[in-house]
């Protein structure tokens, strides 16, 4: 699960190496922060075939209850009709210096890439009342997360953000691949006597 990531200004930097077109928002976006389901947040996608950065709201209201949707698991976000459109012809990545997780004795635990470069994750979005929501994938937990919990980011290599975006051909393999070992940091881990 991805409830939690961070922005900095290297997160910034880092895009602008890869994207032909950056919205005005986020230059003015205080970006050294931890963004949670409802922000706003720096999105790479294609428009005009040109890949763009811009701020979009991180979570797909809920039409019944008014909460959001912020992740979708990999194994079934092609079968959901909520997400359909989204995951076929409006995929993106969100790019993250780190993001959170809490174990089950709420413990919080901070994972980055071991090579301390910006991470790229899958998501996609959608457009809900011209106003532009986005998703973060899912995926089972590796070696480097399963101690803290099942789930984690769908986290894309270096070379795949545009793969992943543009080539609808390497949706299905980038879907089922096993995200890169991270670097886990705990506010507290309990020492065991024995």
């Amino acid at each position: 699960m991805c409830g939690v990531f961070h922005v900095d200004d290297s997160t910034l930097r880092d895009m602008e190496n890869i994207v032909q077109s950056i919205d005005n928002s986020i230059r003015s976006m205080r970006l050294r922060r931890d963004i949670h389901p409802t922000d706003m947040a720096p999105v790479i996608y294609r428009e005009n075939r040109k890949l763009k950065l811009s701020c979009q709201s991180w979570g797909c209201p809920k039409i019944l209850d008014g909460g959001v949707i912020f992740n979708a698991r990999t194994e079934s976000v092609r079968e959901k009709k909520l997400f359909s459109a989204g995951i076929q012809y409006h995929r993106a990545v969100i790019p993250a210096a780190h993001f959170y997780e809490w174990n089950a004795s709420r413990e919080k635990n901070t994972f980055r890439r071991q090579d301390g470069r910006t991470m790229f994750l899958a998501g996609f979005y959608d457009i809900i009342g011209n106003k532009e929501h986005f998703v973060i994938l899912t995926t089972q937990a590796n070696d480097s997360m399963r101690s803290v919990h099942d789930r984690m980011p769908l986290v894309l290599e270096e070379r795949r953000p545009e793969d992943w975006i543009c080539d609808d051909r390497c949706t299905n393999r980038l879907l089922e691949q096993v995200p890169v070992l991270m670097n886990r940091q705990s506010e507290y881990e309990q020492m065991s006597l024995f």
